[in-house]
């Protein structure tokens, strides 16, 4: 009898053993079933209003996520767009009628901190996470992005990937090079010197009958100085004025930037008449765009994918014009050139989710998350149909720029719906993943140009440490939130007059209008940032190198 019982408990026991590494074992995809009653989750996608593009919130693709995902879960899949150019205005909408979408995502930190300091979001456990999306949490894990997953000790969000953050490879300008030709450049200007001699030879040739360098009102509070940054720069000053949330006019580095854009603008560089153009970011259109296509100025740039419009619409306009890609020289400041640049965050999307969300919501909305994460969903999705939207190219997919039918990709091959996982297309190395961004259909194949000038920027700035991203903080800057949208009201009017004014005049101009900026809020939130810094609370900059 002693021995009967021992081999049931030792049955028992190898049994339990089992069940228990069963259960640990079934994680993700091979966990799930479907929801016994209906389960409805709300998506936002970003609205671009791009003319010709078919509605972001109800399209072949959203309607594939259905079919594909939705129905198979017992899910309802509902897409809710969010105009790219007025994110923050629909999102306090929603967030006032109580109705916010089961995921909020937002490429911008200091948002989705407010967001979830404010209470629209809820706080989450990444165990529970990794469970449900083991595949999406692996990914983290490997692009070390856990320590941002917190906010004042609370965790809000995941967060998507952002391949090859410290050189995008899917932003380029375009220069024009015939009228480089025309003013005896063989080359594009490799410094700041040759592009001062180039501009000024058009302005006296004559080859446009208007200013020939673009310029506007900036539409967001970024500012682009990290080429005007000290070469030891101070890493208090960077946690306090390096933000996509906030201009820091009253720093150094941003005289330097608008006191060139001033100089620029006396040696007729820019139209006289920029600021009225004040472009809302995200639009598909803006002045300068239009002027570039018009074949009016000199350079222009954006993001690339198969089908590019303006770059069409260019070429539809100038069809014996020359385009090249801009080089990245450096600013030259007393004959010393040191190339920089701002490097993206190190994650895309950062997620988080409604503080409405029931439990099956956020299961659900966790599981699409981990079903799109999956290669063979999100090749389709970035692809389409096979000999429809893409063919394949030496083992890659080649999407047709051209393809305007019913199983037509929305913009930049359905990346506002993708960039829940990733913020860009990949397709193998990264070589390859530039040859799938690179415009199709054009007069130019641009696909070596533009890794070329990627490969030139990476060693250039990125290997040599010159390329850090803004500082994230572990607290929602609360003085951001309160004065960012003043602020930047307040940034336009001074950027203009700035740029405008008589050079005698700019030094104490800037002084005035500083110091008025600083007691306008921008005080209390560099005080903030700092001391969030100096607690500990933010990132670091970089080690040079690394």
């Amino acid at each position: 009898m002693k021995r009967i019982v021992s081999l049931v408990l030792a049955l028992m026991m190898a049994l339990s053993m089992v069940v228990v590494a069963s259960a640990e074992e079934a994680t993700g995809i091979a966990s799930w079933a479907p929801f016994e009653e209906r389960v409805t989750i709300t998506v936002p996608v970003y609205d671009r209003s791009k003319q010709g593009y078919p509605a972001v919130d109800d399209n072949y693709w959203t309607r594939w996520v259905q079919s594909e995902f939705g129905d198979k879960w017992n899910v309802e899949v509902k897409y809710v767009a969010i105009p790219r150019g007025d994110v923050m205005t629909k999102y306090s909408l929603l967030i006032a009628a109580e109705d916010t979408p089961t995921i909020m995502m937002e490429y911008d930190y200091p948002k989705v901190a407010q967001w979830a300091t404010d209470g629209a979001m809820q706080v989450i456990d990444l165990a529970e996470f990794a469970k449900v999306a083991p595949t999406y949490y692996g990914k983290m894990v490997e692009n070390n992005q856990l320590g941002y997953t917190d906010i004042g000790g609370e965790t809000y969000f995941v967060l998507s990937e952002r391949p090859y953050y410290n050189t995008g490879y899917t932003y380029y300008t375009f220069v024009r090079m015939d009228w480089l030709r025309a003013v005896g450049y063989d080359h594009v200007p490799q410094s700041y010197a040759e592009q001062v001699d180039a501009i000024n030879k058009i302005i006296e040739a004559g080859l446009t009958d208007q200013a020939p360098m673009g310029l506007g009102i900036p539409a967001n509070a970024y500012v682009a100085n990290f080429a005007y940054h000290d070469a030891d720069l101070n890493e208090a000053e960077w946690a306090q004025h390096c933000s996509l949330g906030t201009a820091s006019l009253s720093w150094e580095p941003t005289k330097r930037l608008l006191k060139r854009l001033n100089s620029e603008y006396h040696m007729g560089w820019y139209s006289s008449e920029f600021d009225l153009d004040k472009t809302t970011a995200g639009a598909s259109a803006d002045q300068t765009q239009t002027d570039f296509i018009n074949g009016k100025t000199y350079q222009y740039g954006g993001y690339m994918a198969s089908n590019v419009d303006w770059l069409k619409a260019f070429y539809e306009n100038n069809p014996d014009a020359e385009l090249a890609i801009a080089s990245a020289y450096a600013v030259e400041e007393e004959g010393v050139a040191t190339a920089r640049n701002r490097a993206d965050n190190p994650f895309g999307m950062i997620v988080g989710f409604s503080s409405y969300a029931t439990p099956d919501q956020l299961k659900a909305a966790w599981m699409l998350m981990e079903w799109m994460i999956q290669p063979e969903n999100l090749f389709v999705l970035e692809n389409g149909v096979e000999g429809v939207t893409y063919e394949m190219q030496d083992g890659k997919p080649v999407v047709f720029g051209d393809y305007t039918g019913e199983y037509m990709l929305n913009h930049n091959m359905n990346i506002d719906m993708t960039c829940l996982v990733h913020a860009s297309k990949v397709v193998g190395t990264v070589e390859d993943s530039i040859r799938a961004v690179a415009p199709q259909g054009l007069p130019q194949d641009f696909a070596d140009a533009m890794i070329e000038a990627w490969t030139t920027q990476t060693k250039a700035i990125a290997d040599a440490g010159n390329a850090y991203s803004d500082p994230i903080f572990a607290v929602a800057i609360e003085s951001e939130s309160e004065y960012s949208a003043t602020l930047l009201s307040l940034y336009q009017e001074d950027y203009a007059k700035l740029v405008k004014c008589d050079p005698a005049e700019f030094d104490a101009l800037y002084e005035q209008l500083s110091q008025e900026y600083l007691d306008a809020g921008y005080q209390e939130i560099i005080d903030e940032r700092l001391a969030a810094y100096e607690n500990g609370q933010s990132t670091k900059l970089p080690v040079r190198g690394e």
